[in-house]
């Protein structure tokens, strides 16, 4: 059954163009072309990321954010209160005016009380400013590091200036060692971020196209 499913997963009509086959991609005469099991080393660079992500933050980021006189706010703490924070949990952080009158008998507090603590208790969950200057300069220092990578492997390569050549031998087109690592950096980054989502500094989502992101490739 997993031979089946194997197979269905891999069906070439499914992966490649009309005519092609796998045997067709297969490394011959010098040349090497691009291969799915290449996919595997990005989870372990994945994970290295991780670590040289930790390094940069704690002893370039936080130095830098000292030398730019970047402070935190003071924030307040909301007064430990079990009732407010149970329905904080597990309710809303926004609650209605209803709620807040309900929380108000509850917790033996005022309305304005219950308002002032959910305020500031959602300014507790807010992310540090330290934090956000330490994420942005690794995400900043990355995406400078892989465009002057990419323009340095790509712009002796005769398709940076003649995009016909993008398609000289389509659809077998071999990979070039700068080609495997530029991608396989790229998305070993992009997984890395995947890993950290939980922990990033949640973002809104931007305008779609290219105002909206970041756009990689070497063409």
């Amino acid at each position: 059954m997993f031979q089946t499913l194997y197979s269905y997963f891999w069906w070439e009509r499914l992966w490649l163009p009309a005519n092609l086959t796998w045997a067709d991609l297969e490394d011959r005469d010098g040349r090497v072309y691009a291969k799915a099991s290449d996919l595997y080393i990005t989870l372990p660079l994945a994970f290295l990321f991780l670590v040289v992500r930790h390094l940069f933050e704690t002893y370039v980021a936080t130095p830098l954010a000292g030398l730019l006189n970047v402070k935190e706010k003071v924030r307040l703490k909301a007064t430990p209160n079990a009732v407010l924070e149970r329905f904080y949990a597990a309710t809303s952080k926004h609650p209605k005016q209803a709620d807040v009158e309900m929380l108000s008998k509850k917790s033996g507090c005022t309305v304005r009380q219950v308002e002032r603590w959910f305020r500031r208790r959602r300014n507790q969950d807010r992310p540090s400013l330290l934090k956000k200057f330490r994420e942005a300069s690794w995400r900043f220092t990355f995406y400078l590091i892989a465009f002057i990578a990419g323009m340095a492997v790509i712009v002796d390569k005769p398709w940076f200036y003649d995009l016909r050549e993008v398609w000289k031998g389509y659809p077998i087109q071999s990979v070039l060692p700068s080609q495997y690592w530029y991608y396989m950096i790229e998305l070993s980054f992009y997984w890395s971020l995947l890993f950290s989502i939980a922990s990033d500094v949640k973002r809104k989502v931007g305008t779609p196209g290219w105002a909206g992101g970041h756009r990689d490739g070497l063409g």
